[in-house]
């Protein structure tokens, strides 16, 4: 199952396919992955698909069946006892994806010439990955991060052991890393590498970054490439070959108080706005603002979702079993407000006071 949306991953989704492209989403439940109710759902929705593709009269057979294999082997692919909150299933002729998401996604089967993405890249930014640097004078390891974890990323050339011939890890271990074992040239080199192939993977993966290390390790790696520029720095030695809990609990304090000032920062913004009579809020202001391209901040809680029907003039609440109901409004409205430019901030619930959960900054 695949995690990482990067900006290539996402264009590639994003390319037109043969008709059928089909999209399978359904919410999985992360808290209880031993629960045979996500299995049954998510078969319950393969098997929906493929009734779509038999009724649709512009699908051949050899298409028809092409894709319904796809649709076969991307469900065995599905590993539900490491799901998260949502899963995304494409299938096209010739290919398919899993996704797993770390937000929830209403119950869907798309068939049009595109995936459907926009729940993904809404995941995605609500998640705000980051990536964990870990250096010790023989070892640098990368780490990815979301919402309550961190995991080993095997990337970039992750991760960097240093195999000197007269390098004696285990003393450096007894020393404690000590600043004095950062001194030799060939320590330096070591570290300066990190630092290149941090630089490099920020180039094509961007995310905040976090560095980890003893006080000396972080000193030595911030002077090459700027690599630490706009990192923040963790200094705690050990996690180099720590386990991915130790980093989550070393880097979780930074991780809330750059939370707390994202979200002061955003508060600060959106009172600005109305002041001068830049500011929007509710899903119908929102959603037309976005489409016109207006919106330059969009600030959304974490939580916030709203089931809503289009009346032709504004969007309305929706009843329930409303067909023309549109459960992903609040990822629509993310996904169009990226594709302009703005900036998207998910907050804690309840942070917007009175702006309907959902408010923005315009651009005019």
């Amino acid at each position: 199952m695949e995690h990482d949306l990067s900006p290539s991953a996402l264009a590639e989704l994003r390319r037109p396919r043969p008709y059928p492209a089909v999209s399978v989403l359904t919410p999985t439940n992360r808290r209880n992955p031993l629960s045979t109710e996500d299995a049954v759902r998510l078969r319950t929705m393969v098997a929906e698909a493929k009734k779509r593709l038999e009724s649709d009269p512009s699908v051949s057979r050899d298409r028809r069946a092409d894709v319904a294999d796809q649709l076969d082997r991307a469900l065995a692919e599905v590993d539900l006892a490491h799901a998260e909150d949502g899963l995304a299933i494409f299938a096209a002729p010739g290919e398919h994806q899993v996704w797993s998401l770390a937000r929830s996604v209403p119950e869907r089967v798309v068939l049009s010439d595109t995936f459907l993405t926009r729940n993904l890249v809404s995941a995605q930014t609500a998640e705000r990955p980051f990536w964990v640097l870990s250096v010790a004078a023989d070892r640098a390891t990368l780490w990815s991060g979301g919402t309550d974890r961190v995991v080993e990323e095997r990337v970039g050339g992750f991760p960097l052991v240093r195999e000197e011939p007269n390098f004696d890890p285990e003393r450096v271990e007894r020393a404690g890393d000590q600043p004095s074992n950062y001194r030799d040239e060939d320590t330096r080199r070591f570290l300066r590498d990190a630092a290149t192939a941090a630089a490099s993977l920020l180039r094509a993966h961007p995310r905040p970054l976090f560095v980890t290390g003893e006080p000396a390790a972080l000193s030595l790696l911030c002077e090459f490439g700027g690599v630490c520029k706009d990192a923040v720095q963790v200094p705690h030695g050990g996690l180099a070959r720590g386990s991915h809990e130790a980093v989550w609990q070393a880097v979780r304090p930074a991780l809330e108080e750059e939370a707390r000032r994202r979200t002061e920062d955003v508060r600060r913004s959106l009172e600005s706005a109305r002041g001068r009579k830049e500011f929007a809020a509710g899903v119908d202001e929102l959603w037309q603002s976005a489409r016109e391209g207006r919106i330059r901040l969009l600030a959304v809680e974490e939580n916030y979702r709203i089931t809503v029907r289009d009346d032709g003039e504004h969007l309305i609440i929706a009843e329930d079993g409303d067909l023309d109901a549109r459960e992903d409004i609040v990822d629509e409205i993310v996904e169009q407000c990226l594709e302009t430019g703005a900036e998207v901030r998910f907050v804690p619930d309840g942070s917007l006071g009175d702006a309907d959960r959902m408010a923005a900054v315009l651009r005019f």
